[in-house]
Order: C-alpha cells, then sequence, then structure tokens
C-alpha cells in the first residue's frame, strides 16, 4: 500500500506538471503521456505487476478534476494496446522496452488526432454557413481553424455554457481568427436553432451504441437540432471511445458527473449540478473521428477493433 500511494503521488505530480504545462493537450492524452512515463522510469517484473500498478496510476490520475471519461478511456485503450500479444523474452527488461516502444507507437498515433479530424470534418462546413457550438472543444477549434484557412466564410453562435462559462473561451479564439462569433444564453437556443444550418459539439467520450457524453446541455441542444431538423455533428479522438452503455441520464457515473473534489468533499449530491450529459445516439448525424466519418451505429464496430 506504501509503494501505491507513493506511485499515486508521483503520478499525480507528473500529470498535473503535463496538463498545467501544456493546457492545450487533452486530459487523455496527458493521461497516456503520463502512463508512458511511469513505464518508462520505474522497473518492475512481471506484466501483471505492470498491470497492476498502471492500473493504480490510473486511478490516481482519476482524482484530478479533469475529464474522468477521457483519461479512463485513453489509458483502457494504452493498456490494451502495450499488453495485447504474448512476448515470449526471457529477460523481462527486454519485454518491458518492447511495452515502452507500443506504447511511444500508440502515444504518436493519437497525437496528432485533431489535425486529422479537422482534415475530414472542415469540409462539412460550406461557405456561409451558420454553426452553433456549446462551451469550448479543442477539437471543433481545430475543426474551424481549418475551415477558415480553406478559405470559407461563416458565422459562429456559441452558448455561454454555464456552469463554467465556456463559450467565452470558444469566443475569444473565434474572434481572434477574424470569425464573427456571438455568445448566446443557453436559455436562448431553441430561438437561434432555426437561424443555424449545423451544430457541433466535442465530446468527453463516445460509449458503446455510439452516443456521446459531453457538457451539460448536448442532450437539451441535440433534441432541439432534432425538431428543427438540423444536422447535429460530434467530433472526437477515437482514444475517447469508452467501454460503457447509458441508457439514460442515471446510469452515468457519478465520477463522471462531478468533480472528484466534489465527490472528496462529502457534499449532497443532490445539491449539485452535473458537469455532463448523456445524448443518445439517435440524436447524432455524424461523428468525426481520426479513424474516418462514422455513423454512431459503427462506433461498436470500432471498439471491438480496439479490444478484441
Amino acid at each position: 500500500m506504501e509503494a501505491e500511494t507513493k506511485d499515486g503521488q508521483e503520478v499525480q505530480r507528473h500529470f498535473t506538471e503535463i496538463t498545467q504545462t501544456h493546457p492545450d493537450i487533452s486530459a487523455g492524452v496527458a493521461a497516456i503521456q503520463t502512463l508512458l512515463w511511469f513505464l518508462e522510469t520505474h522497473k518492475m517484473e512481471t506484466i501483471a505487476e505492470i498491470r497492476a500498478r498502471l492500473a493504480e496510476a490510473i486511478k490516481a490520475m482519476t482524482q484530478s478534476d479533469l475529464s474522468v471519461p477521457s483519461i479512463q478511456s485513453g489509458c483502457e485503450q494504452f493498456v490494451r494496446f502495450i499488453t495485447l500479444t504474448n512476448i515470449q523474452r526471457a529477460d523481462f527488461e527486454e519485454i518491458q522496452k518492447i511495452l515502452i516502444y507500443r506504447g511511444t507507437k500508440f502515444l504518436q498515433k493519437h497525437s496528432n488526432a485533431r489535425e486529422r479530424i479537422a482534415g475530414k470534418a472542415h469540409h462539412f462546413v460550406t461557405d456561409g454557413a451558420t454553426i452553433l457550438l456549446h462551451g469550448y472543444s479543442r477539437v471543433v477549434m481545430r475543426v474551424l481553424k481549418e475551415a477558415t484557412a480553406a478559405q470559407k466564410h461563416f458565422r459562429v453562435y456559441v452558448t455561454q455554457s454555464l456552469p463554467d462559462g465556456a463559450g467565452q473561451r470558444a469566443y475569444a479564439e473565434l474572434t481572434a481568427l477574424d470569425i464573427p462569433t456571438t455568445v448566446i444564453l443557453d436559455a436562448s437556443v431553441g430561438y437561434i436553432m432555426e437561424k443555424v444550418d449545423m451544430v457541433l459539439v466535442g465530446a468527453e467520450s463516445v460509449v458503446e451504441n455510439g452516443g456521446i457524453i459531453n457538457k451539460i446541455g448536448t442532450f437539451s441542444i441535440a433534441i432541439q437540432a432534432r425538431a428543427m431538423n438540423k444536422p447535429f455533428y460530434a467530433v472526437a479522438e477515437t482514444f475517447k471511445f469508452a467501454r460503457v452503455y447509458p441508457l439514460n441520464q442515471q446510469d452515468l457515473p457519478n465520477e463522471y458527473k462531478y468533480r472528484a473534489s466534489t465527490l472528496r468533499s462529502g457534499t449532497d449530491l443532490q445539491l449539485e449540478h452535473p458537469l455532463v450529459d448523456y445524448t443518445p445516439p439517435s440524436y447524432i448525424t455524424l461523428l468525426f473521428s481520426d479513424i474516418g466519418i462514422l455513423t454512431p451505429s459503427a462506433v461498436s464496430d470500432e471498439l471491438i477493433k480496439l479490444y478484441c
């Protein structure tokens, strides 16, 4: 237990350092980088020990107030990838080097995921379009930057996105790119929806049935988009594909809905505002990922490829 606590403290320090030094890196990629660092700097004797200590490292990172869904899904895929096949070597030090090599390849694959997504998704942003965003998503920002680089002209409405007001961050970045942008009240989505040509959102996690877990309010926007027959597009890296299958909002684990610090404080969760909600696949038109443009029903097939 003492060793596990020490590992956890080291992992938390390294993970925090990455996220603070490189704020543009998503929590999932920062977590993968931390696992790779842990594998490179800690000598272990068996595959079972590696699995156990990486599991403790993942648990330590989920105690932060960053996105638990993307941390868990990215780390699970990392561990699965590096230990996928049996390695026949007498020297375990050599085995560990092979696992580190695999981990490096996995990280390289996902480090430029946003660029690959933007290369596919920006074609759906037509010249003269009006787009509705919800909150702040690094991937969505990358898509719109790519569309601007392609000399497309469009305007954006972005929700204020309470409780953290993340829409202001999106507004600042978009106006810096000379993209006409207006911040709207969360309650005015229904009024604005008839003016927009498409809704574009990011995702904290993509679940097995092709639905998404994202910032609170996403589901409400999806319902209104469906009512007014507007396409609802989601963008997400494949390391956010998770083996969870919620059927409704109550199926989301508390660690997804509330900050870790809130859960540790013992606060009555009935008095807390959930940070995310679940949007079922039936409300999602297309999902743009680094492996291609998917219908929601195709997500389960991709998860089978990842884990089988």
